[in-house]
């Protein structure tokens, strides 16, 4: 019975002494390893003290609602920052387009490129009533996420599409009216053609002699064909055929002379 009681005495000295010479100490190791601290999101976050020499790896820990100790999640953050989408008005349509936050009014313009069908050199992006330069960012003149800009054609790039439009247009208009005329030419040549090939014919028969007349007025209307291939303005292929008819006219005004010549003679 002595030797019971001595030993819980002994125990309970050891005890005391263990509380007494570690308890404090271990108080003070569990509060320096670990640091308390609240963030934003009222969550606890637990962050490891490192400055043991035990060459651990820093661990950052985050108290979850209802008291679960977990390691904290870290952030992973783009190289071009959050994306943001912004909606876009443009004349009647309505648009939708995602871009880094930190994307330039240059860039937002690119990728409306699919959308509009315009140039970034051919749009214009207001945003609260002013107009943006390309190398503004979205960020530093308040485009945010949902902001809505306004978009619309530059007025100089538009009025050359317009001219280039209507000189296409009339390019279309006058090479039309170049076929018609030189075809025309064509038709009178063909006739006239025929007129030289039956005089020709009758000379060679030698029946009778020809009249001056005939190929003077032969060469009057020939040349009456020249003149008018001489005010078409054509360009490819119009202008191809109207060279053509120039040299058979020619060569037809050489024939009136030989058959002159060959009909002269007795």
């Amino acid at each position: 019975m002595f030797l019971l009681v001595s030993i819980q005495q002994n125990f309970q000295i050891c005890g005391d002494s263990f509380d007494l010479c570690f308890g404090s100490n271990l108080r003070r190791a569990i509060r320096s390893m670990f640091r308390l601290k609240r963030s934003s999101t009222d969550r606890v976050e637990v962050k490891e003290n490192t400055s043991s020499s035990d060459g651990g790896v820093a661990v950052d820990w985050e108290v979850r609602p209802g008291g679960l100790l977990v390691q904290k999640r870290e952030e992973v953050s783009s190289p071009f920052g959050s994306l943001i989408k912004v909606r876009v008005s443009f004349g009647s349509s309505q648009h939708e387009v995602t871009v880094p936050a930190h994307s330039t009014v240059g860039d937002l313009k690119s990728a409306l490129i699919p959308k509009t069908g315009l140039q970034p050199q051919e749009q214009r992006v207001l945003f609260r009533g002013k107009e943006k330069e390309d190398q503004e960012y979205l960020h530093m003149v308040g485009v945010k996420h949902t902001s809505k800009v306004i978009l619309f054609e530059d007025p100089a790039c538009k009025e050359r599409k317009l001219e280039e439009l209507m000189k296409n247009k009339n390019k279309g208009i006058s090479d039309s009216k170049a076929y018609e005329a030189v075809s025309a030419v064509r038709e009178q040549v063909n006739r006239l053609c025929g007129k030289i090939s039956a005089l020709e014919s009758h000379i060679c028969c030698g029946t009778e002699v020809v009249a001056d007349r005939e190929f003077a007025v032969l060469s009057e209307l020939l040349m009456m064909q020249l003149l008018k291939l001489d005010t078409i303005e054509a360009e490819g292929q119009d202008k191809l055929q109207r060279k053509t008819e120039v040299c058979r006219i020619q060569s037809l005004f050489d024939t009136i002379d030989s058959l002159k010549m060959k009909n002269s003679k007795p």
